[in-house]
C-alpha cells in the first residue's frame, strides 16, 4: 500500500466520511425532516474526523478492504457525532458553538438535539452490524461489542458523569486522568481497536496498539486542555476557558503549564514506541501521535 501522508489522509477521511454521511442521512419529505436536517448539522462538515482517520491508519497495518474502513469510521464518529450534541446541552456543557457553528440545540432545539443524538447513536450500531460492514459476522459482533464498551459507563458516558461531578468537587491527577481516559480515550482506543479488528489481528497480539491508543488519548487531552487556555476560539471553534470557569481540575490546573507541556510530549514518545514492532506501515499512525501536539483545533 503507497504511503499516505497526514495531509492526505485528512483529506481523505474528511471527504470519505462527509460523503458517506451525505448519502446515509438524506432528509425525507415527511416531518421527520427537521430531525435529519439536525443529524446532518451536527454530523457533515467541520471536525478533526480523528477517530476515522485512526480507524484507517490502523487498518493499513493489515490491508483492510478502504469500504470496511469507511464504514466502521463512519460509525465511530457517529457517536462521537451524538456524544458532542448531548455534551453541548444545557443540561450538560450549555455550549452555543460547536465547530464554529450553532450547536445543534441552538440552531433547533433542545428536544430535537436530543433526538439528533439518539438517532446517531442507534445509527452507529446499525451501521456495525449491517453484512455490508465486513462479510465476517463475528467480526461485526466485536466491532459491535467494543464500541458498546467504549461509549457506555465504562467509557465516554461515565467519563462523561464524572466530568459533570469535577464541577461539585476537587479531583486529584490520578482521578482525572481516570475521567480522561474514559471521556476521551475511550472512543480514541476503540478507534485504533476497530482497525485490529478489521484486520482479525487476534487480541493478544494487540497489545502494542493498545499502549499506543491509551498514550495517544491521554496527550490529545492535555493537548486540549493547553488549546483551552491558550487556543484561538475561531480556529478551535468553540468557547474557550469553560473549564477554568466551572472550577474543574484539569491536567493543566494540577500539573501547570510547562509540566503539562512535557508530559503530552512524553506521552507522544510513548505512544511512537509502542509502535516499534511495525515498520513503515506504521508512520501514519506515528504522524498522528505527533500532529497531537502541534494542532489549532
Amino acid at each position: 500500500m503507497a504511503p499516505l501522508s497526514l495531509a492526505e489522509a485528512l483529506a481523505e477521511v474528511s471527504l470519505d466520511i462527509d460523503t458517506r454521511l451525505d448519502s446515509l442521512i438524506s432528509v425525507p419529505d415527511d416531518a421527520r425532516a427537521p430531525l435529519y436536517r439536525a443529524m446532518r448539522h451536527a454530523a457533515i462538515g467541520g471536525g478533526k474526523r480523528l477517530r476515522p482517520l485512526l480507524v484507517m491508519a490502523t487498518a493499513r497495518l493489515f490491508a483492510v478492504d478502504r469500504d470496511c474502513v469507511g464504514r466502521a469510521g463512519m460509525a465511530i464518529e457517529c457517536v462521537h457525532v451524538y456524544s458532542l450534541i448531548h455534551d453541548d446541552l444545557p443540561a450538560m456543557d450549555n455550549d452555543d458553538m460547536r465547530r464554529g457553528k450553532p450547536t445543534v440545540h441552538k440552531a433547533f432545539d433542545e428536544a430535537t438535539a436530543i433526538l439528533a443524538g439518539d438517532c446517531l447513536h442507534a445509527l452507529a450500531f446499525e451501521i456495525l452490524s449491517d453484512p455490508a460492514t465486513h462479510a465476517d459476522p463475528f467480526v461485526r459482533s466485536e466491532l459491535v461489542l467494543d464500541l458498546a464498551r467504549a461509549a457506555g459507563p465504562a467509557g465516554m458516558a461515565g467519563g462523561q458523569a464524572m466530568d459533570l461531578e469535577a464541577e461539585k468537587c476537587t479531583f486529584d491527577l490520578p482521578t482525572v486522568t481516570r475521567l480522561q481516559a474514559m471521556k476521551t480515550g475511550a472512543l480514541i482506543a476503540c478507534s485504533v481497536e476497530a482497525g485490529a479488528i478489521l484486520g482479525k489481528l487476534p487480541p493478544e497480539g494487540r497489545t502494542g496498539l493498545r499502549g499506543y491508543a491509551r498514550d495517544l488519548g491521554l496527550a490529545f487531552q492535555i493537548a486540549d486542555d493547553i488549546l483551552d487556555v491558550e487556543g484561538d476560539e475561531a480556529a478551535v471553534g468553540k468557547k474557550l476557558h469553560k473549564d477554568a470557569g466551572a472550577g474543574k481540575e484539569t491536567f493543566l490546573s494540577l500539573l501547570g503549564l510547562p509540566r503539562a507541556r512535557e508530559q503530552a510530549r512524553m506521552l507522544v514518545d510513548q505512544a511512537i514506541a509502542h509502535l516499534k514492532p511495525y515498520g513503515a506501515e506504521a508512520d501514519l499512525l506515528r504522524e498522528i501521535a505527533r500532529f497531537t501536539l502541534e494542532r489549532d483545533r
